[in-house]
């Protein structure tokens, strides 16, 4: 698989859980073990992205400022999932945190798959595609097997 199609399988479970944080309520072991997955999912993913997309991108001159722009954007959810983690899971503070998230986190996707996908693709070779999809994937494994 090529580095787009692991990271929009990706991006769909990031979809997928946030979507499942925000139908829980209250202070209760599903919301937080929801939180905590999602949390995971998006630590792990920013990481590798970064490593197997956005710094090949830096390389080239026309992707700089998407790659930038969107790791700029990973250190914004970064804190609004601290801001979450230190808020009480029952407070109405925490719903307003977690619907800012929702809300940053679909444009971030969205902007990725229909902004700097089609741009990166251009510039990035099959070859290439190719094994940063592997090494990402690779990397995603690591980060989550025991």
């Amino acid at each position: 698989m090529t580095i787009f199609e692991e990271l929009r399988a990706d991006h769909d479970k990031q979809r997928e859980l946030i979507n499942q944080v925000l139908e829980t309520s209250g202070a209760s072991e599903e919301r937080d073990r929801l939180f905590l997955n999602l949390k995971k999912q998006l630590e792990d993913h920013a990481l590798a992205e970064e490593r197997y997309f956005y710094v090949p991108l830096m390389k080239f001159d026309e992707t700089q400022e998407k790659a930038r722009h969107s790791v700029a954007e990973h250190h914004e959810l970064d804190e609004l999932i601290e801001a979450l983690s230190d808020a009480e899971q029952d407070s109405p503070g925490w719903l307003t945190h977690a619907k800012n998230l929702a809300h940053k986190l679909l444009h971030h996707l969205e902007e990725e798959e229909k902004e700097v996908f089609p741009y990166a693709g251009k510039f990035l070779g099959d070859d290439e595609k190719s094994s940063l999809g592997s090494d990402y994937r690779k990397e995603m494994e690591k980060r989550t097997s025991p």
